[in-house]
């Protein structure tokens, strides 16, 4: 978690907001109710999947930039979040 506290805090540090969220269903009602530029999305979540997550967004047309980071990256897996909207799909 350290080096992760870090990238936020340069994230921070060079003026862009940055919430974060631990758990699939958390994330799914932050995107509903506030307005994203970007949303870094793990596909391992507790409580709700992040293709599920995904899947949510953009049913409510939601058009903010979605970069999944995922340790799932079989060509499949990674269609499979692109066809579902995600503007790229980053293997950690």
């Amino acid at each position: 978690m350290r080096g992760t506290t870090c990238r936020l805090e340069i994230l921070r540090g060079t003026g862009h907001a940055v919430d974060v969220v631990h758990d699939g269903a958390s994330a799914n009602a932050v995107i509903a109710a506030e307005n994203f530029d970007l949303v870094i999305l793990d596909l391992n979540l507790p409580e709700m999947d992040g293709l599920d997550v995904l899947r949510a967004m953009r049913a409510r047309r939601n058009h903010a930039a979605v970069f999944i980071l995922a340790a799932r990256g079989t060509p499949e897996e990674r269609v499979k979040g692109l066809d579902l909207g995600a503007d790229d799909y980053l293997i950690k």
